[in-house]
C-alpha cells in the first residue's frame, strides 16, 4: 500500500507548531521576568522598586473645595478613619466633621449629611505652614473662591462728594407778600380785581373807598387854604396834620393840596406785582381800621420746605447751593440755596426739615407741587474709601474681610464714617493699599464666627450681668419646587437666594411651626416660603403658600 504526501497539509502543521513554540517561550519569558522583579524587590536593588516605595506626597486640605473635602469623607469611611485620627493624605488631625451648609453642626464620624444630599466635610487641625497655624485667618482655595464668587476691592484714598436727595413741596416766600388794610372807617365803592389768584402789577388799582373822616378834614383844609387873610398859617398847618392823623398817605394828602379840590374817594393801588391770594371785602362793604382788605403774594421768588434725615444734615451750611426738579415740569432745572433749618425735628420719622428758596422764573413752580432736591456737600479732606458692600455690620460693630497673600482672609472691625452712593468712609481699621472682600465676604464671616476669630479683634470684659435679649432673627424669601415631604422637614429645589449669597440648591427646611401648610400640598408644586436660619440646624419655615398656577417664573 502506497503512502500519498500532501504538501499543503504539511504547511498547515509546521506553522502550526512554530506558533505553540512562539506562545510558549513568551510565556516563559514573562514568569522569569516576573521572578526576578519580585527577588529585586526583596533585597531592595531595584531602582523601581525603591522609588515605589516612597511615602506619598502630603496635600494640604486648606486648598480644597466642596467635591474634594467630600472625596475625602468617601475615603475615611473606606479606610475607617474617624474624629482624632490622622489621615495619611494630609498628614493632619482631623478634628470633625461638618455641613458647609449648615454652620455650627459638627460630628465625629464622617458620613452623609442629615440636612443636605451631601457628604459631609472634614475640619483638620493645623499645622506649621498649614490653615491651622494663622489662629486670626482663614484660608480659601482659588478653587473655592472661584465657586464663591469673590471678589475683592481696593482701599482707595479720596473725597466723598456727598450729594443729599430729599423730596419736599412748594411753599409761598412768606417774605415776598404784602397785606393791604384799611387804615380808617369807610366803605368800599368800587373793586378793581375780582377773584383771588388774579395776577397784579405794581402800581395797578385795587379798590375805590370812600372815608367820610377823611372829607372832613380835606373841608376844613380847604376852607382855610381859600381864605388869604395873615395869621393862618398855624390853622392850615394844623389842618393837614388832622388829614394824616386820620389816615391819609402823603401821597393823597399832596394830591389834596395841589389840586385844591375836594376828594371824596380814594383808589388803593398795588404795592407790589404778584397774584391776589387773599380778598376779604365786596362792593359795599364797611371796613374799619386795621382790618385786612387783600393779600398779595410775589411769586419772583419761592420756598421749597424738604424732610432731611438728621443723620445727612451734617456739613449742610445755610447758602449751600441746590438743584430742584419736579415730575410736573419735566426737563426744567431750577436753582437755589439752603436759607434755613427750621428748629424741629419730626419724632416719627427723625428728620429736620430744610427751607431752600428757589428762582421761579415765569411762575411755573407754585405751592404744593412736588419737586426732588438735590444739595451738593463737597467734601474738603481726603478721606480711606471702600465699597459700601464690603461692610459686615453686626449690630454691635462694623466688620470687613482683609485679603492676605496666599489666599488668606482676616474679619478686622473698622470704624464706618459716611457713605455716599456706594462708598463708605473708613475712619479706623484699614490702611491705604490694602484690599477688602466685597463678594461672598458673609461666608467668610460665618466661618470665622465658628472659629471664634471675631472675638479676638477687640477683646472685652463681659460684664456679670446678663445680657439683653437678642434681636429677632432675620428672614429671607424665595421662590422653590417642592421635591420631597417627610416628616417635619420639607426638601425644596430653590433659585439661588441673593440676601444669604446662596447658590441654586436642593436642601431641606423644617416645617412652620404647628406644621400649617396649605391644602393638598404636593411634591413638583411651586411655592413662596419666608425662612430663617438656625444655629446648627436646618432653616426653619415662618410662612409657606403656593404660588398660582400660570404665573411667571
Amino acid at each position: 500500500m502506497s503512502t500519498y504526501f500532501n504538501p499543503k497539509r504539511w504547511r498547515v502543521l509546521v506553522t502550526v507548531l512554530l506558533m505553540v513554540v512562539v506562545a510558549f517561550g513568551a510565556w516563559k519569558l514573562g514568569v522569569d521576568a516576573g521572578r526576578r522583579q519580585g527577588q529585586a524587590s526583596d533585597t531592595g536593588a531595584s531602582p523601581i522598586a525603591t522609588a515605589s516605595s516612597a511615602p506619598p506626597a502630603v496635600v494640604d486640605p486648606s486648598r480644597w473645595g466642596i467635591p474634594q473635602g467630600e472625596e475625602a469623607t468617601r475615603r475615611h469611611i473606606r479606610d475607617g478613619l474617624k474624629a482624632g485620627d490622622v489621615d495619611p493624605a494630609t498628614g493632619r488631625r482631623i478634628l470633625n466633621y461638618h455641613d458647609p451648609m449648615v454652620p455650627g453642626k459638627n460630628f465625629d464620624a464622617p458620613g452623609k449629611s442629615p440636612f443636605m444630599d451631601m457628604m459631609l466635610v472634614p475640619r483638620y487641625a493645623g499645622g506649621p505652614g498649614a490653615e491651622g497655624s494663622d489662629s486670626a485667618s482663614i484660608a480659601v482655595s482659588p478653587r473655592m473662591q472661584q465657586n464663591l464668587g469673590m471678589r475683592t476691592a481696593l482701599v482707595e484714598q479720596g473725597r466723598l462728594d456727598a450729594e443729599v436727595v430729599a423730596v419736599g413741596n412748594i411753599a409761598w416766600n412768606e417774605r415776598d407778600q404784602t397785606v393791604v388794610s384799611s387804615r380808617a372807617m369807610g366803605f368800599v365803592e368800587k373793586l378793581h380785581v375780582r377773584a383771588t389768584f388774579d395776577r397784579v402789577a405794581r402800581g395797578a388799582p385795587l379798590l375805590d373807598v370812600y372815608v367820610p373822616d377823611w372829607v372832613a378834614a380835606q373841608e376844613d383844609y380847604l376852607a382855610l387854604a381859600r381864605v388869604s387873610a395873615e395869621g393862618l398859617d398855624a390853622l392850615r398847618e394844623a389842618a393837614l396834620q388832622r388829614m394824616r392823623q386820620s389816615g391819609m398817605s402823603d401821597a393823597q394828602v399832596a394830591s389834596v393840596v395841589q389840586g385844591r379840590r375836594l376828594q371824596p374817594r380814594f383808589t388803593l393801588h398795588a404795592p407790589q406785582s404778584g397774584l391776589l391770594t387773599e380778598l376779604q371785602v365786596r362792593e359795599g362793604a364797611t371796613v374799619t381800621p386795621g382790618m385786612p382788605l387783600l393779600r398779595i403774594q410775589g411769586t419772583a421768588r419761592v420756598w421749597a420746605e424738604a424732610d432731611v434725615p438728621e443723620s445727612q444734615s451734617s456739613g449742610l451750611q445755610a447758602g449751600l447751593a441746590v438743584s430742584v426738579t419736579s415730575p410736573a415740569l419735566p426737563g426744567q432745572v431750577f436753582e437755589g440755596h439752603l436759607q434755613a433749618w427750621l428748629p424741629a425735628v419730626d419724632p416719627a420719622t427723625r428728620t429736620l426739615k430744610a427751607r431752600l428758596e428757589l428762582d421761579n422764573a415765569g411762575g411755573r413752580l407754585v405751592p404744593g407741587m412736588l419737586v426732588q432736591m438735590r444739595l451738593a456737600r463737597p467734601s474738603l479732606e481726603e478721606r480711606l474709601l471702600v465699597p459700601s458692600d464690603a461692610v459686615i455690620r453686626t449690630g454691635r460693630r462694623s466688620v470687613v474681610m482683609l485679603a492676605e497673600e496666599g489666599g488668606r482672609f482676616r474679619p478686622v472691625e473698622v470704624q464706618v464714617g459716611q457713605e455716599v452712593g456706594d462708598q463708605a468712609e473708613i475712619t479706623a481699621g484699614l490702611q491705604l493699599g490694602q484690599r477688602v472682600v466685597r463678594s461672598g465676604q458673609f461666608l467668610i464671616d460665618s466661618e470665622a464666627s465658628l472659629r471664634g476669630l471675631e472675638a479676638r479683634l477687640n477683646p472685652e470684659t463681659t460684664p456679670a450681668s446678663p445680657s439683653p435679649a437678642a434681636p429677632p432673627a432675620t428672614t429671607h424669601r424665595t421662590e422653590a419646587t417642592i421635591t420631597e415631604m417627610k416628616g417635619e422637614t420639607l426638601t425644596l429645589d430653590h433659585p439661588p437666594i441673593a440676601s444669604l449669597q446662596w447658590p441654586a440648591m436642593v436642601m431641606g427646611f423644617q416645617l412652620p411651626p404647628g406644621g400649617s401648610l396649605p391644602r393638598d400640598l404636593k411634591v413638583g408644586e411651586r411655592v413662596r416660603v419666608e425662612f430663617r436660619l438656625q444655629d446648627g440646624d436646618v432653616p426653619q419655615i415662618t410662612r409657606l403658600e403656593r404660588v398660582p398656577a400660570g404665573e411667571p417664573r
